[in-house]
């Protein structure tokens, strides 16, 4: 019921925002008269801001076509390397550009798809080989398919390493921090050849119980139960995963949202007011910022909740806890990746020390192996985007991905 009675708003709100849309063209149509009116260009303005609130989203391109590599710039297409019911590993190929380290970023799978960190992937384009975790939105990926836990999301990672081959690195953003620590702990343990030869870990919760956010608190002052029975949906007859048990994006986006309300509220007054002064540029930078943030995907029942019990309620990968498929990880089994820790000084979804935590956990890691970064004055989205990310943090991931490559 709950996911019915969000796609009929859903449906009701695009409606809306079509009318809102055709609104705001007709008051600012040249031929109109009222175009020159004050109250015309403030109406009009209103409604575009609405218009684009309402307006449905789906999956949003990467549209990374060109890079700069050594002064010169080259053309850069998207390749599938590896394709799973649940994700696929898609490469940034650069034509005419060969060597680089291999880099595997590593998408969270948490309400948003992996064109999130567009800025991350553009950054790193001109110094390195490029590959992504692109993750399927849960409601797409029929029944037949099976289900997807945090046993196959480590499963997927150590696959996609395979798939790249051996002396590349990973970089994790936010919540893949634990199943890409784990996944490295497991290859150390194996010798596999393909165990990256970095790994760096952006904003993640590898210990929660250091420094607890508002996200933290969540989710560990209700029982499993609760989530269960209050965030989980069933997917409607008409996509392709129908049936499917899913924590839906939309709940996510809500919960984020309503963490920071005002700054949303107040980022969407500005664009109001940007239109109104005819400053088209700001207010498009605002909305190329919303038109991501709102493209949100649904993640399967089975991964959500198992996260909620390892990660963040039970602790279990800090502790030496944590199984995969009923075998113990051994953090103490990494000796040869070298591990970077990167933290927001003012960082509201993993608060400072829960990322750190994972360069004391590495016991048996040789101390010139590890490296923690605290960028000051960085929240949680600017550790992987935005000016401070370009300018500050990705030159200490490139050297340190450099010096071990």
């Amino acid at each position: 019921m709950l996911y019915d009675a969000y796609e009929f708003q859903r449906s009701v709100l695009a409606s809306a925002g079509a009318w809102a849309n055709f609104g705001a063209g007709m008051l600012q149509n040249p031929a109109n008269p009222f175009a020159y009116f004050g109250g015309g260009t403030v109406m009009a303005s209103a409604l575009e801001v609405f218009a684009h609130a309402a307006a449905p989203r789906g999956k949003p391109a990467f549209g990374l076509d060109r890079t700069i590599v050594d002064g010169r710039e080259v053309d850069v297409i998207e390749e599938i390397v590896l394709q799973k019911p649940f994700g696929q590993l898609k490469r940034f190929v650069r034509k005419g550009v060969t060597g680089g380290p291999k880099l595997l970023i590593v998408a969270p799978m948490s309400g948003h798809f992996a064109t999130l960190l567009r800025g991350t992937v553009e950054r790193m384009l001109p110094t390195c080989d490029v590959y992504i975790t692109d993750w399927r939105d849960a409601r797409q990926v029929p029944l037949s398919e099976g289900f997807f836990d945090l046993d196959d999301y480590v499963d997927y990672l150590v696959e996609f390493m395979e798939a790249i081959g051996p002396g590349a690195h990973m970089l994790a953003v936010c919540q893949p921090s634990v199943p890409c620590y784990a996944a490295a702990a497991l290859m150390s343990a194996d010798k596999n050849p393909c165990r990256p030869k970095t790994l760096t870990m952006m904003g993640g919760p590898i210990d929660t119980r250091e420094a607890p956010t508002a996200v933290n608190t969540l989710a560990t002052e209700r029982p499993h139960a609760w989530f269960s029975q209050n965030v989980i949906a069933t997917v409607p007859m008409m996509y392709p995963g129908a049936g499917r048990r899913v924590y839906p994006g939309f709940l996510q986006l809500t919960g984020f949202m309503s963490m920071n309300l005002g700054n949303h509220m107040m980022s969407h007054w500005q664009m109001f007011k940007h239109l109104v002064r005819g400053d088209g540029e700001s207010a498009e930078a605002t909305k190329e910022f919303y038109d991501e943030y709102r493209s949100v995907c649904d993640m399967t029942e089975e991964f959500y909740l198992q996260t909620i019990d390892v990660v963040f309620q039970e602790h279990k990968l800090p502790k030496g806890e944590m199984t995969h498929r009923g075998r113990a990880i051994d953090l103490g089994a990494i000796t040869d990746i070298a591990l970077l820790a990167v933290e927001g000084e003012r960082d509201d979804i993993s608060g400072i020390g829960q990322t750190k935590a994972a360069l004391t956990l590495a016991t048996n890691l040789p101390d010139e192996k590890k490296q923690y970064l605290l960028a000051e004055g960085v929240g949680h989205y600017g550790i992987f985007n935005g000016s401070k990310w370009r300018d500050r943090i990705a030159p200490v991931v490139e050297r340190w991905i450099a010096d071990h490559d």
